[in-house]
C-alpha cells in the first residue's frame, strides 16, 4: 500500500472478538493497524489515521437494542467520516447474527447511508477460512466439520438471544429494516463492479466460496466512489486487504511469555465447554465463576501461582442468583473482578476470555485503551498485547476468544507457548 493511501481504511467491531479478527485478516496481508477499545479523541484517531493503514474501534454494538446502537455507532462512524477514509467497514459476525431489536444490521445499515451518503453498501459476510460460505445468497456456517446451512446450523439456529432462523440473508436483514436488500450472485461477479455502481438497492449481500472471490470483491470495491460504506465478516477485510497488499511485518506465531494462563468464560457454547473440559483432564482446575463479589478465591490463586492453569466457567455458575439483573454485565463485572485481582498479585500475565459479548466488556473494565497482535500461533487464535496507563495492566497477554473457535485442546495449546 502506498503511503499517500496509508489510513484510507477504517473498521468498528460489533463486538471485541469480531475486532480483532479484522485486525488480524488487515495484518495477514500486510496492513498495519491500530485497534483501540473505544473512540479515542479526534487527534490521536486522526494521528493514527496518518500513521497505519487500518483504524479500528472495537465495540458492544451486536448486543445492543437498535436505540443504544446508534448512540453507540454513530459518534464513531462521525469521527472516521472526518478522516476522509476511502473505505468504512461495520465489522459483522460472521454468522450475521442480529435480529430487529439486538444487534440489527438493518439499523446499522440505515446508520451508515445516512452519515456516508445514500449509496449502495455492500454486504459480505462469508469467510472460507473459518467455515463461512454464501451462496446464491444463502448462507452457510460449519461445525466440528460440518457444513450447515445457516438456519440448521446447531450453534446458531439455537442462538440464546439471536437465533438464526433464516439463511437467505437478504431476506434475514430485509426484516430489520425497510430498506431494499438485493443480492449479487457468483455468475454474475464478471462485471461486479458495474454491478455495484449501477445497483438501485440500498444493500446488496455478496457470494463468497473462496479467497479469490473475496479478493474479487476487494477489487470492486476499489472502483466505488468513496467513502464506501460495507458491512461483513473478516472475509470482507480479507478481500479489502487482499486486493492491495502491504508491507508491514511477519506476525509472529509466539511469544516469550510464559506463565500459567487462566481463563475466564462468559461463553455458554458447547465448543467452550468441550475446551474447560479437557482442560479438566490436562490436571486444570475448572471452576465455577464466582457471580458473590468474590475478585478471586484462595484456590484460584494458589493454582495459578504453583504454575496450574484455571479456568472460570459461567455455564457451572449459580446464574440463577443473577434473576432481575442484567446477566451479561454482573458475568462481564465478575470476570474483570478476578482478572483483575490475579493480574495485580502478579500470579498471570496471560488470560483467555471466552464470549465475544464477554470479552468486549472486560476488555474496558480492565481499561485497556488500544490493543495490539503480539501472536497469531495458528488459524484466526490471536494472542493480543494489551495497552493501558495502568501499569498492572499494561502489557498483559490476552485471547478473546468467541465461543466456537479453537480445538478442543485451545486452552493447553496457548499454554504451551512460551513455556519449555
Amino acid at each position: 500500500m502506498s503511503d499517500s493511501e496509508r489510513g484510507a481504511v477504517a473498521f468498528y467491531g460489533d463486538d471485541f472478538t469480531g475486532s480483532v479478527d479484522a485486525l488480524l485478516q488487515f495484518a495477514r496481508r500486510g496492513w498495519s493497524g491500530r485497534l483501540f477499545t473505544a473512540l479515542p479523541d479526534a487527534e490521536t484517531l486522526r494521528r493514527a489515521a496518518s500513521e497505519v493503514d487500518v483504524v479500528g474501534v472495537a465495540g458492544i454494538s451486536r448486543s445492543l437494542d437498535p436505540v443504544a446502537m446508534e448512540d453507540e455507532l454513530r459518534p464513531v462512524l462521525e469521527a472516521f467520516a472526518a478522516t476522509r477514509p476511502r473505505l468504512v467497514q461495520y465489522k459483522a459476525c460472521s454468522t450475521a447474527d442480529s435480529a430487529p431489536d439486538v444487534g440489527s444490521l438493518g439499523r446499522v445499515l440505515e446508520l451508515g447511508r445516512e452519515v456516508f451518503g445514500e449509496r449502495v453498501v455492500p454486504m459480505l459476510f462469508a469467510q472460507p477460512d473459518f467455515g463461512r460460505y454464501t451462496v446464491f445468497g444463502q448462507h452457510f456456517a460449519a461445525e466440528r466439520g460440518t457444513i450447515h446451512r445457516l438456519d440448521r446450523q446447531p450453534t446458531m439456529s439455537q442462538h440464546p438471544s439471536t437465533p438464526m432462523t433464516e439463511a437467505d440473508l437478504s431476506v434475514h436483514i430485509g426484516r430489520q429494516t425497510d430498506a431494499t436488500i438485493g443480492a449479487v450472485s457468483l455468475p454474475e461477479y464478471g462485471q461486479l463492479p458495474e454491478r455495484l455502481q449501477d445497483a438501485t438497492e440500498a444493500a446488496v449481500v455478496l457470494d463468497a466460496l473462496t479467497d479469490d472471490d473475496l479478493e474479487t470483491v476487494g477489487h470492486a470495491l476499489e472502483r466505488l466512489a468513496a467513502p464506501v460504506f460495507a458491512i461483513g465478516s473478516g472475509g470482507l477485510s480479507h478481500g479489502i486487504a487482499a486486493a492491495s497488499p502491504g508491507d508491514a511485518p511477519t506476525i509472529p506465531t509466539s511469544t516469550a511469555t510464559g506463565g500459567p494462563v487462566l481463563v475466564v468464560s462468559g461463553s455458554r457454547s458447547a465448543q467452550t465447554r468441550r475446551q474447560a473440559d479437557a482442560a479438566a483432564d490436562a490436571g486444570w482446575l475448572v471452576t465455577p465463576l464466582p457471580l458473590d463479589g468474590a475478585s478471586a478465591t484462595p484456590a484460584v490463586l494458589d493454582a495459578l501461582r504453583a504454575g496450574r492453569g484455571v479456568v472460570l466457567t459461567s455455564d457451572d455458575a449459580d446464574i440463577d442468583s443473577l434473576a432481575g439483573s442484567a446477566v451479561l454485565e454482573s458475568i462481564a463485572d465478575a470476570a474483570a473482578s478476578v482478572i483483575s485481582a490475579t493480574v495485580r498479585s502478579g500470579a498471570t500475565g496471560r488470560v483467555i476470555v471466552c464470549g465475544g459479548d464477554t470479552s468486549s466488556r472486560v476488555t474496558r473494565l480492565l481499561g485497556v485503551e488500544a490493543l495490539s497482535i503480539a501472536a497469531n500461533p495458528w488459524g484466526n487464535v490471536v494472542i493480543l498485547r494489551a495497552h493501558s496507563s495502568d501499569s498492572a495492566v499494561d502489557g498483559l497477554e490476552l485471547l478473546l476468544k468467541g465461543g466456537q473457535v479453537g480445538a478442543d485442546s485451545l486452552f493447553t495449546d496457548v499454554a504451551a507457548l512460551g513455556n519449555p
